[in-house]
């Protein structure tokens, strides 16, 4: 655990340059929009330990696939999200010394977030070798108002000497991939070119085709006066830069700004990128690098109003919910259904850049509540557009009559995960992509989704759950053979409870959905009928699967086992592993792993955490205090879960634990894996722990329901949530609740069990006597 970053409520800080702690802040610093991010890397040459990352969403590589033992079934390639052209290069030499933080001495390093506006600050003095020294400061954003453009505003000034200032603003494409399986490069070059300020590259992934083109302007000013440059072009392999030279004088002050856009033949046709392109670079530069930024900060002010989380007298809590929300809004913004959110997001390498089923467990939830209904909607219609796929994945393991399997990993829809026990094992993702649909409509009333799209998934998931079951002659009942649970430090068990659970759960809604889409909508029933084949007999087998599925239990502890033989291993507790042997997966074999009782993330309550009304207060208060003593939560996505089941507990003290854990996760670098990027997905979670959590949102029957408690350290806390086109904002302190409905549209509450009906433009106080 680090703990270098310093608290504010709005932004990041870093103060000092620790070389060692470097590529942790590439990724803590990240940029993103939604269409593109960029780690935190320093413009001008670094020669230290660093992870250079540019990532362009949605475009990928199929990495062949790398096993020592191939199997039938096994995907051919891990699809990975590249690290596209270096457009933020701005090599510096003073009378021939570069200007190198890890050859100069460092003094008065900063580096801030601002979270607020949007966009990366840095400053420092060095002292190259020759002796002179300067003083920079640096101002950087990518764009959410134009997804296209990126901005860098680079200030330096001589503070001992007169010397010529040799820069070189480039794009350098000639780059790779750490996680390479083969040491590939991923990219052809296809063309270059410039024209007067400004430079092109455009690149072209090899097999998968994606086209991007790249476009950089730089401008000068010295004294704040502008600068006529006399640029020579520079061309290496699949580089291109531009080079100028200028006289300093001590005391002098020279700025940058370079502009630059980035598009894929995602978006346009490969044989006008070029053109459209230069058009996007002179739109960016025509408007100037205050305009750009003034736009950043208006768009990223709507996003706060829509989605801020005030805590008062916290400020490390503050700091991480907001640095949380911050991040998931620089990866994904919904505006492009062919998009999903990778669980590193934007900032770094790890887990390719793909979608997980973390989307549906975590990401869902958060953009349902602070994002408009299309947003949240788009990711649902992608795993719709990738249902084809998913019933290809199911026939490559043998299933037939149109069961799908959705992929574990996948960009295109592909299975593209290659490790046995998560490829063909791990299926209890197929539930969360239903369950996502059954949120969603809770969530927004917006039924009608089922007949458009949502009862084709569900059918696709249900006939996979038909197939993957059998029945046992011994036991009589219905189980489930040779799969992994959200707990992966079990691998090829029998009957895990969870999965179990789920399976039944999907092939119940799916019945109710279809008999939803015929009562309301006959006709469109006829056509998924015909192009499906529902037939009364497949759903007579169904039921009889739900009314015999076989679980897990044990009656003298009161419990559900995470699989059959869970009792029969060793029954250690966490508080009893010695401290060196944390964390399990990076100290232990993993055949002592999987011997172990010790639990990676939420199994069993996970369960408990989707379908939480089915079980009663007792009965949620065993398994939880059974099965968390035994869990390492050596996964980002653990802590979340178990903070809303605390809270649901009235369990203030274990509840802030976690919810501090899965806040502070990346920034105090719990897991020592924050280097290789955020845990972006989780971050999701951590807004679920306060609003699921510390507020008790839940919706059921049409109507927002609250029964909040309030940490002890905290003072109040506030959240806004948008709901079926109203807007409620929430404060809750330990006099009172206070609720503004801040929209034209009334809204049904429940607050700690009672009901009300707030009007358009009211507001609500209750006194919170119940409440710590």
């Amino acid at each position: 655990m680090k703990n270098y970053i310093k608290a504010h409520e709005w932004n990041i800080v870093e103060e000092g340059f620790d070389p060692h702690l470097n590529k942790i802040s590439e990724s803590i610093f990240s940029l993103g929009n939604g269409r593109m991010g960029q780690r935190a890397n320093f413009e001008e040459s670094y020669s230290g330990d660093t992870l250079q990352g540019n990532y362009v969403a949605g475009v990928y590589y199929p990495d062949k696939t790398r096993v020592g033992w191939w199997k039938n079934g096994y995907p051919e390639y891990f699809a990975k999200v590249l690290n596209a052209t270096n457009w933020i290069g701005i090599a510096i030499a003073i009378d021939g010394v570069e200007l190198d933080l890890a050859k100069a001495d460092v003094t008065d390093f900063s580096r801030v977030l601002n979270m607020k506006e949007g966009y990366l600050e840095r400053s420092f003095k060095a002292t190259l070798s020759n002796g002179y020294q300067v003083a920079v400061k640096v101002l950087r954003f990518c764009s959410i108002a134009d997804d296209e453009v990126g901005a860098i505003h680079y200030q330096l000034k001589a503070l001992n000497f007169d010397g010529q200032l040799t820069v070189t603003s480039y794009l350098d494409g000639d780059i790779k991939n750490q996680d390479s399986n083969y040491d590939e490069k991923f990219w052809n070059f296809v063309a270059d070119a410039e024209e007067q300020n400004a430079c092109f590259l455009t690149l072209k992934t090899k097999k998968s085709g994606f086209e991007v083109c790249t476009a950089a302007h730089i401008a000068s000013y010295k004294n704040s006066i502008s600068q006529e440059l006399s640029l020579a072009t520079i061309r290496k392999e699949k580089y291109i830069g531009q080079q100028f030279v200028l006289s300093l004088a001590k005391g002098d002050e020279i700025a940058f700004i370079k502009t630059a856009v980035i598009l894929s033949s995602q978006n346009y046709e490969a044989s006008q990128l070029l053109a459209a392109a230069k058009q996007s670079l002179e739109n960016a530069v025509s408007k100037g690098f205050d305009q750009l930024l003034n736009e950043q900060k208006q768009a990223w002010a709507q996003k706060w109003q829509e989605s801020d989380i005030v805590i008062e007298g916290d400020v490390a809590a503050q700091q991480a919910i907001r640095f949380n929300i911050y991040q998931l809004f620089q990866t994904y913004t919904g505006a492009d259904d062919r998009l999903n959110i990778g669980p590193k997001g934007f900032t770094g390498e790890k887990y390719g850049g793909s979608t997980y089923w973390d989307t549906e467990a975590y990401c869902v939830p958060f953009y349902l509540a602070t994002a408009p209904q299309e947003v949240s909607r788009n990711l649902l219609i992608y795993r719709y557009k990738q249902l084809d796929k998913a019933i290809e994945n199911a026939q490559k393991l043998g299933f037939t009559n149109g069961a799908a399997l959705y992929p574990m990993v996948t960009i295109n829809g592909e299975e593209c995960h290659n490790e046995w026990e998560i490829t063909f094992e791990e299926i209890h993702r197929n539930g969360a992509i239903a369950y996502a649909i059954f949120n969603y409509i809770r969530y927004t009333g917006d039924v009608e989704y089922l007949a458009q799209y949502g009862l084709e998934v569900l059918m696709g998931i249900a006939r996979f759950w038909k197939q993957r079951v059998n029945w046992s002659g011994a036991k009589k009942q219905y189980v489930m053979l040779g799969v992994t649970g959200p707990n992966e430090y079990e691998n090829n068990i029998n009957n895990n409870w969870y999965t179990n659970y789920l399976a039944v759960w999907c092939l119940k809604y799916t019945q109710e959905a279809a008999k939803w889409v015929q009562d309301n909508q006959p006709q469109r029933y006829q056509e998924l009928n015909t192009k499906l084949h529902f037939s009364v007999a497949e759903f007579t087998a169904w039921q009889h699967i739900v009314d015999h599925m076989y679980y897990p239990y044990n009656e003298e502890l009161g419990v559900f086992l995470q699989q059959d033989g869970y009792l029969d291993k060793e029954q250690i507790l966490v508080k009893d592993l010695p401290a060196e042997d944390r964390p399990l997966n990076q100290k232990w074999s993993w055949d002592r792993i999987l011997r172990s009782c010790f639990i990676k993330q939420a199994d069993v309550l996970q369960g408990f955490y989707f379908f939480e009304d089915d079980f009663d207060f007792d009965t949620h208060k065993r398994n939880f205090d059974f099965y968390e003593p035994r869990t390492v939560h050596e996964s980002s996505l653990s802590p979340c879960v178990h903070s809303i089941l605390a809270a649901k507990l009235h369990d203030e003290a274990r509840a802030y634990e976690f919810y501090l854990r899965t806040s502070r996760l990346d920034l105090d670098d719990y897991n020592n894996d924050t280097e290789d990027g955020l845990h972006i997905t989780s971050m999701a979670g951590t807004w679920m722990s306060v609003v699921e959590g510390f507020a008790g949102m839940r919706v059921r029957n049409d109507k927002l329901i609250f029964n909040p408690f309030l940490p002890q350290k905290w003072q109040s806390f506030s959240f806004t949530i948008g709901f079926r086109g109203a807007t409620v904002k929430l404060q809750i302190s330990k006099a009172q609740i206070h609720i503004v409905n801040t929209s034209n549209q009334s809204v049904a509450l429940q607050v700690h069990d009672k009901d009300y009906q707030l009007e358009a433009n009211a507001e609500l106080q209750i006194s919170n006597g119940v409440m710590a």
